[in-house]
């Protein structure tokens, strides 16, 4: 994603929470709750949610485990808040952006413009929110990837968005067969998870001369790569 395309200081996203909060300032009940989530988040981004405990998450909180509880439940109560919580500001984000891009342009809509918007909510977010934007974009990927409960985990907090972003993508693409549509969305959706998880994979690889950190170059990689992609995908078939 170019220069020109990061917005000015008046229209860079506002996050409401950046990493967590120092424990001595926990003191009210919505910050004690703000502070748990935010324990809970980071932990579950480094060990997933079968290597956290409750225990765990109230001792990185500074709280008794008691409120755990009382506040969320169950573990899978606390993960579901945790994933919930950023979902609907990014969610939110993309699809305003879409929506903001498909009255602009109308049936001049592009491949690269649609997924431009779509796609600069959540790395602009890891670019700019803070540690805890980084560690939900790594908790993200790894529910994604989740055999247990990630499709259903991915399927109610994204969905409605994707859908969204899938529907202009046919307006784009008014011949693609749905099922080629939605195949390339699924390509799409592991690159871009697994490029916001920064798992140095990439530094590996190609010996450093790429680095998993630079969102600003990846962004731009997937633009282009994905439009090439729907197009290869989308491509009007011979008939047998």
């Amino acid at each position: 994603m170019s220069d020109k395309d990061v917005p000015t200081s008046t229209d860079e996203p506002r996050p409401a929470r950046r990493g967590r909060p120092p424990k001595a300032r926990a003191t009210g009940a919505g910050d004690t709750r703000e502070s748990i989530l935010d324990a809970a988040e980071d932990l579950f981004s480094k060990h997933g949610f079968y290597g956290v405990t409750i225990r765990e998450v109230s001792r990185e909180a500074g709280v008794d485990t008691a409120l755990v509880h009382y506040y969320f439940g169950a573990k899978r109560g606390l993960f579901d808040a945790v994933f919930l919580r950023r979902a609907e500001v990014w969610n939110n984000d993309r699809v305003d952006a879409i929506n903001r891009y498909a009255r602009e342009h109308g049936e001049a809509m592009t491949l690269e413009g649609l997924l431009e918007a779509f796609l600069r909510p959540p790395f602009e977010w890891s670019l700019k929110g803070g540690p805890g934007w980084k560690h939900y974009a790594a908790l993200v990927a790894q529910t994604n990837a989740n055999p247990a409960f990630g499709g259903e985990t991915m399927a109610r907090y994204f969905d409605p968005a994707i859908r969204r972003l899938i529907e202009l993508i046919k307006q784009v693409l008014p011949g693609a067969r749905d099922v080629d549509v939605y195949w390339a969305y699924h390509n799409l959706s592991g690159a871009l998870t697994l490029t916001l998880g920064e798992t140095g994979r990439l530094d590996r690889l190609s010996g450093g001369l790429c680095r998993s950190g630079d969102l600003e170059s990846a962004g731009d990689y997937m633009v282009r790569f994905a439009a090439a992609g729907f197009r290869a995908v989308c491509a009007p078939r011979d008939a047998d």
